[in-house]
């Protein structure tokens, strides 16, 4: 009776210890599948972070880098425009220096010869500023009078301030050599050869880089220069010692 009861005892110890043993393995296999879960799971959640965080950095950075270009290129902009206004203002500014009294004697007879050499006279009229109108028209007068037998006019032009125009009297054709449309050639030529020019001088700026390599290679070259002479005062030093 005591045999089988010492045997029952056992085998309640053994079936517990087994029992217990199974459970704490299914415990430590679960409680190590969650863990598992949970690293996996933040790994994710930071490589997430990672991952936004830095597509959010290259685009504030693109941002930042468009933001500074766009800057850069209005400033080039706004620099070219201001130039060009000081020069049309020169340009106006000087053409209309030029175009003096003495000039006009000389040039409207000129050009009103060449213009009625394939046109009638009749059908021609030379338009001046009413301003110089009584000064120059007895010079101009002297100098077109066959044409002025012929039919042409020489009148005044109010919207003329310096200048002058000549063309058909029916308005279907005309030259303007006034000051304001002289200047405006001139203009026209020297703003486009004002961008071509400022083009050049940006494209010969050195860029950061370059400018670090170079400074780079300047001093790895002079740093080359040294040693030789370093090497020859050690070599010296040595030779007094001995």
């Amino acid at each position: 009776m005591d045999v089988q009861l010492q045997e029952l005892i056992d085998k309640i110890k053994r079936d517990g210890v087994a029992s217990a043993e199974t459970e704490a393995r299914n415990t430590i296999s679960e409680a190590e599948k969650k863990a598992a879960s949970i690293i996996k799971e933040a790994e994710e959640k930071a490589d997430s972070i990672i991952k936004n965080a830095k597509a959010e950095t290259e685009r504030m950075e693109k941002a930042s880098e468009d933001a500074i270009t766009q800057a850069g290129r209005n400033l080039i902009i706004s620099f070219r425009d201001g130039i060009n206004r000081e020069l049309s203002a020169l340009v106006s500014s000087e053409t209309e220096k030029a175009f003096d009294k003495d000039l006009f004697k000389k040039l409207v007879p000129e050009v009103v010869k060449a213009w009625t050499a394939k046109t009638d006279a009749k059908d021609v009229s030379v338009l001046l500023p009413a301003k110089d109108l009584k000064t120059l028209e007895s010079g101009i007068k002297t100098a077109l009078k066959s044409q002025i037998t012929k039919g042409l006019e020489i009148k005044a032009d109010d919207s003329l301030n310096s200048g002058f125009r000549i063309g058909m009297k029916d308005g279907s054709a005309f030259y303007d050599f006034s000051a304001e449309e002289v200047a405006g050639l001139f203009s026209a030529y020297l703003n486009p050869r004002t961008t071509e020019l400022m083009k050049k001088a940006a494209a010969g700026i050195p860029s950061e880089k370059t400018e670090t390599k170079s400074e780079e290679a300047s001093e790895e070259s002079a740093e080359e220069k040294k040693t030789p002479a370093r090497r020859g005062r050690k070599t010296a030093a040595e030779k007094g010692t001995k």
